[in-house]
């Protein structure tokens, strides 16, 4: 049985272990699965690094992200134009980015990402271009995927692509196809799998959408 704060050790634990990330910046508390991250950091990376650090815990069912972005130093702070640059420059030079299919938007150092791709990893790599850069105090994902495939979505070939993976016990997970969307119900076992299972998904040539309504549930409950 682990309990609330053995949840919120591991959890302190998996945040100490990140290297990008000082462990006295961020506060862990732990109710029933629910781990809500609170404190201050000075670049938007080190948010997120600490949301998936959590995430990644078993035991964690839901996280609460309180974390304040503070950029206090002057070398740190870049105007939007600055930004916007390096944005730029940061997706031309990613070949796994069309960037010509793409519009930026900055403002107080939030970006925006517009545009349409055919697969979802090149929205993820895109996402994950700029989301480092220096300045950047968070980054908003419009771009919408568009498949070039028109091929019919089989139901079999998605669940397939889930057995083969080991990390994910495909029995209690659902899949129905309408038309280019996807959607997986059922439950996992760790938010990891939930990710993978929707990871996978995207894969499948010809979706425009996946759906990801898995819920995480363990087989320990979580006492006080």
């Amino acid at each position: 049985m682990k309990t609330n704060s053995e949840l919120q050790k591991d959890v302190q634990d998996a945040i100490k272990w990140e290297p990008l990330l000082n462990a006295a910046e961020i506060g862990v508390t732990a109710k029933d699965g629910i781990v809500t991250l609170t404190g201050t950091v000075n670049s938007y990376a080190k948010k997120s690094e600490a949301e998936m650090a959590a995430k990644n815990v078993a035991g964690v069912k839901a996280v609460v992200e309180k974390i304040e972005l503070k950029i206090g130093t002057d070398w740190a702070k870049k105007d939007d134009n600055e930004i916007a640059t390096e944005v730029l420059n940061a997706l031309k030079w990613n070949w796994e980015v069309p960037n010509d299919r793409l519009k930026v938007k900055v403002e107080k150092g939030w970006i925006t990402l517009d545009g349409e791709l055919t697969w979802n990893f090149q929205k993820e790599a895109a996402r994950n271009s700029v989301k480092n850069l220096l300045g950047v105090t968070g980054v908003t994902n419009n771009i919408a995927i568009k498949a070039e495939s028109h091929d019919k979505i089989e139901k079999a070939k998605v669940e397939e692509a889930l057995s083969r993976n080991w990390s994910i016990n495909t029995q209690d997970i659902h899949v129905s196809v309408s038309g280019t969307k996807v959607t997986l119900s059922g439950t996992v076992n760790s938010w990891y799998q939930k990710d993978e299972a929707g990871r996978i998904a995207w894969s499948t040539p010809g979706v425009w959408s996946v759906d990801n309504e898995l819920e995480v549930e363990y087989e320990y409950a979580l006492i006080d």
